[in-house]
């Protein structure tokens, strides 16, 4: 699997933003397939920070409806990055 391929997004959402103010946690959606060396190794190579400790957690799908009609969202991934003591926050996350 490409490094570009295990991250999919960043999350930025009020419970992720809360979590950032520590300056060292970042959330990201990631492959369900990937495992947390993966995930460690992608951080590391694509932001250039040293991770501290990943965590992850499967998000299950929504049902949702459509009139009479019922079908369900995929189930996704998503990782907690703890950078290392020192390590910045990248640019992108700054101003969110």
């Amino acid at each position: 699997m490409k490094l570009t391929d295990v991250i999919r997004r960043p999350l930025i959402t009020e419970k992720t933003s809360i979590q950032r103010e520590d300056g060292r946690t970042i959330v990201f959606q990631v492959a369900p397939g990937a495992n947390k060396t993966e995930i460690r190794r992608a951080i590391e190579q694509l932001l250039g920070s040293k991770v501290e400790r990943v965590r992850t957690t499967i998000a299950h799908g929504k049902m949702k409806r459509q009139g009479r009609f019922a079908g369900r969202r995929s189930d996704w991934k998503k990782a907690y990055v703890t950078l290392r003591e020192g390590q910045k926050m990248p640019e992108f996350l700054e101003g969110a």
